[in-house]
C-alpha cells in the first residue's frame, strides 16, 4: 500500500469567549476550518482563505498555534495528514455565508468546544487559544 504526505492549514477564530466550528458537508464531525495551499500562499493566508471560505468570516492572524498529524486512507492508500493550525482574532462577516464545503458553521464557547470537538487534536487547538487570547 503506497503512503503520501498531505499539508493543511486551519484556522481557529475567537471572537469574546467564541470560537467558529464547523460541520462538513455529508458528515457528522465537529471541527474547525482547514484547507490546502494554493499557489503563492503561506500558511497563515491558507488558514485565513479557508476561514472566509467554509465559515464566512473576516479575521485577523494573531499567531500559530501549532500543528496536528494523523493517518487516514483514500483510495487505497494511506495518507499521513499535518495540519498546522493558526490563531485568528474574528473581524466580520456572518456564519450564514458559509461556502459549499460545509453544512454548518456557527459559534460555540470555547469552553464547550474544547471537549465538543470530534479530533483531539482540534480540542488541544482550542485549549492553546484559550491560553493565549485575552478573552472580551
Amino acid at each position: 500500500m503506497s503512503t503520501e504526505r498531505e499539508t493543511s492549514h486551519g484556522g481557529v477564530v475567537v471572537r469574546g469567549e467564541e470560537v467558529v466550528v464547523i460541520t462538513p458537508r455529508r458528515s457528522r464531525a465537529l471541527g474547525l476550518p482547514k484547507g490546502g495551499p494554493e499557489d503563492g500562499e503561506v500558511g497563515w493566508q491558507t488558514a485565513q482563505r479557508e476561514v472566509r471560505e467554509e465559515t464566512g468570516l473576516i479575521a485577523e492572524h494573531v499567531s500559530e498555534l501549532g500543528e496536528v498529524t494523523y493517518w487516514y486512507r483514500r483510495g487505497g492508500r494511506r495518507i499521513f495528514k499535518t495540519v498546522h493550525f493558526h490563531l485568528f482574532r474574528y473581524v466580520s462577516g456572518s456564519t450564514d455565508d458559509h461556502d459549499h464545503e460545509v453544512d454548518e458553521a456557527r459559534w460555540m464557547p470555547l469552553a464547550e468546544a474544547r471537549t465538543a470537538l470530534s479530533y483531539p487534536g482540534e480540542r488541544e487547538m482550542v485549549e492553546r487559544a484559550m491560553a493565549l487570547m485575552p478573552l472580551d
